[in-house]
């Protein structure tokens, strides 16, 4: 039996994957155990891996960002991200390592998976002696970060440009990026990694990831940025977290999306879903008089109360179940969390986006770069350039056409069971560098 400890930040769209991934190596007769946040715990447990708790230090609500980070309030744009990425990544990175560390020492551990932004990762590597400890493996949950010259640095939604002054371009952006824009906190991460591991980290912050034995990315190719330097030890694996068969009732409106001659269905997720006003209500309203349009609106967890007075041609719910209704949608709107738009493109749906927090602003600009869809550039787009946007995209196959493309591939992903293929493989390679036996 292989024991793995599994890793996250108790994020919603950063630790909904790696349930899915707790799921298949629990089903596949690995011993797992998760370690995340609080709040999690039963999640977890209904995997069938054993809960380890952060500490205190490295654990907070999700559903108020605000209150757990308020130096984040107020700020926009690379500033808030800045302020974002030393409060919520950075600073636990001392006590998310005391933690795995712990974990390490109370059992055998053949390998750690942890969640892209679980940042005590490259601090566990650079720690690690040559040829010992556990497998590190990286799971992409957002966009591909690593740097390279043929991307503009992450962060900023800039779509690549090709050629030679594409290159130039990027570089650029790059030097301006760390020098300027990101100079301190790329000082105060080196600092903060030379300070735990004695040495510091050998390239940029978010180089870190070039530590690990394997980057595993929740894509497929055909949805991320095409590198020249791409590092040999990445590997695109398509989502792990697929549209499963579910059960339960359903909402006494539920028969007329199929007599619909369109439905489109907009949703902000479940954490930046205070505000319904930022793309839940302009979608409302500006689809509120297309005839035969059937607007499906889920909020997340919200009650649908909270919406406001609704068209005629608008249904809502709490939550709706994505099997039963991703085969009937034509549109799906939203705010741009990386899980959800991977949703659509399995099923082939063209996709309008509008969001610019956290790595949002990178998936948008996948999304536009891909061609499966528009994106808005703003996070509180009017009804009307929402409802012309969707407009657009019905009215174009192509954007219908590149979406099924990447379905597709998506299909004929290993998912799960590839990222699981990946895993026993580093844990072979590392027993055999440590001339123990496989199975001893």
């Amino acid at each position: 039996m292989t024991s793995l400890l599994l890793a996250s930040t108790p994020i919603h769209g950063h630790i909904t994957p790696m349930l899915g991934i707790a799921r298949h190596l629990v089903s596949s007769g690995h011993d797992v155990r998760f370690l995340t946040g609080a709040r999690w715990r039963e999640a977890v447990e209904r995997t069938g891996a054993r809960f380890l708790q952060l500490p205190a230090e490295a654990d907070f609500d999700d559903r108020d960002l605000d209150a757990s980070f308020p130096e984040r309030v107020g700020r926009h744009g690379l500033d808030r991200v800045i302020a974002e990425v030393r409060s919520i990544f950075l600073r636990p990175v001392s006590a998310q390592l005391r933690a795995v560390q712990d974990a390490l020492a109370a059992e055998p551990t053949d390998a750690v998976l942890a969640e892209t932004m679980f940042t005590a990762m490259p601090a566990l590597a650079l720690l690690r002696g040559e040829g010992e400890g556990p497998a590190l493996i990286s799971v992409g949950v957002i966009p591909l970060a690593i740097p390279s010259v043929d991307t503009a640095p992450f962060g900023l939604g800039i779509a690549p440009m090709p050629g030679a002054a594409g290159r130039v371009r990027n570089r650029l952006l790059t030097a301006f990026a760390e020098k300027v824009v990101l100079a301190g906190i790329e000082k105060e991460a080196r600092a903060l990694y030379t300070r735990i591991a004695g040495r510091p980290m050998p390239a940029r912050v978010m180089d870190g990831v070039r530590l690990m034995d394997a980057i595993v990315q929740t894509t497929v190719p055909e949805f991320e940025y095409p590198r020249s330097d791409l590092p040999e030890n990445v590997s695109f694996v398509g989502p792990v977290t697929r549209t499963q068969p579910t059960g339960g009732s359903l909402p006494s409106w539920w028969p007329e999306l199929a007599i619909a001659k369109r439905v489109v269905h907009v949703t902000q997720g479940t954490i930046a879903n205070t505000d319904f006003s930022e793309l839940i209500r302009p979608t409302i309203d500006g689809l509120a008089d297309d005839d035969g349009t059937l607007v499906v609106v889920t909020t997340g967890g919200r009650p649908v109360a909270d919406l406001g007075p609704l068209p005629d041609n608008v249904r809502a719910a709490e939550f709706l179940p994505y099997d039963r209704l991703l085969p009937l949608v034509d549109v799906f709107v939203t705010n741009g969390g990386y899980g959800g738009v991977h949703l659509a493109l399995e099923r082939g749906i063209p996709v309008v986006i509008a969001g610019v927090t956290e790595d949002k602003p990178e998936v948008a600009a996948r999304v536009r770069w891909s061609g499966v869809g528009i994106d808005l550039r703003t996070a509180r787009p009017s009804a009307r350039r929402v409802a012309q946007a969707v407009r657009t995209v019905l009215a174009d196959d192509a954007y219908a056409a590149a979406s099924a493309g990447i379905g597709a591939s998506i299909a004929r992903s290993g998912g799960a069971a590839e990222l699981e293929r990946i895993v026993l493989d580093q844990v072979a390679a590392r027993r055999a560098a440590a001339r123990v036996p496989v199975g001893a």
